[in-house]
């Protein structure tokens, strides 16, 4: 089935670059060029991904994303110039899945396409599995398998789809120390190319809502010039 995906981007000359490749690529694309016209589309069809710019006009692309997340679980994808921007809507519970920084190659663009759609696709396929799925636990932090989210000292934390997936692998690996390459690789499923930025947010947003003092993390902690593991 070919796959849909919504194209916020105000520059033409870039939308029709992307639309052209993304075509090639046999998907289906719907350009928008302003934020009333995203929020138009995105109400009217059904897309399996969005690819949002940040700097859009009339709405944007920040008001954007908050109204996408109380509506839908799509995949988001920021393409964006303004790194501080980019900070926010990873890290502060907006909820965008991944960003590419202008300028990007189509190569890169369609990998990240191609492994944002493909997760999004696995989380949905295993949260209608009916099947009581196992719970992994370190200490009082409790990760619940079927309902994608985590339980500290009883309370109820909801998790992105990349946040499960980080601490999945560090409560399934508790021993190893992973390296911000490895787990780029294993949780973006894409070669890494230096992106720490990414990794740094994530990490911080999930120590923000596991740890009770994520300056001095109990949970996940900092191996100094390696990476990260769970707990000593």
């Amino acid at each position: 089935m070919t796959k849909r995906i919504l194209l916020a981007e105000d520059d033409i000359e870039i939308s029709q670059l992307i639309q052209a490749h993304l075509k090639q690529e046999n998907y289906a694309v719907y350009p928008a060029y302003d934020g009333e016209e995203v929020l138009a589309l995105f109400q009217r069809e059904t897309v399996d991904l969005i690819l949002l710019d940040l700097m859009l006009p009339k709405i944007s692309g920040m008001e954007l994303l908050k109204r996408i997340r109380e509506a839908s679980i799509v995949p988001v994808l920021i393409i964006s110039a303004k790194g501080s921007d980019l900070d926010k809507a990873l890290g502060l519970g907006f909820g965008a899945d991944d960003y590419l920084s202008k300028p990007f190659s189509m190569i890169e663009l369609t990998a990240r396409v191609q492994a944002a759609i493909r997760r999004a696709t696995q989380y949905a396929q295993a949260e209608s599995k009916p099947e009581e799925a196992p719970t992994l636990s370190y200490l009082d932090l409790d990760l619940d398998l079927h309902t994608f989210s985590a339980v500290v000292k009883g309370k109820s934390i909801q998790l992105t789809s990349k946040e499960f997936h980080i601490l999945k692998l560090f409560l399934t690996h508790r021993s190893r120390v992973f390296t911000k390459e490895q787990i780029y690789q294993l949780i973006w499923e894409e070669d890494y190319y230096g992106n720490e930025n990414v990794i740094n947010v994530h990490i911080r947003r999930l120590r923000e809502k596991i740890e009770q003092d994520p300056s001095n993390p109990q949970y996940i902690r900092t191996v100094w010039g390696i990476g990260y593991r769970m707990g000593e």
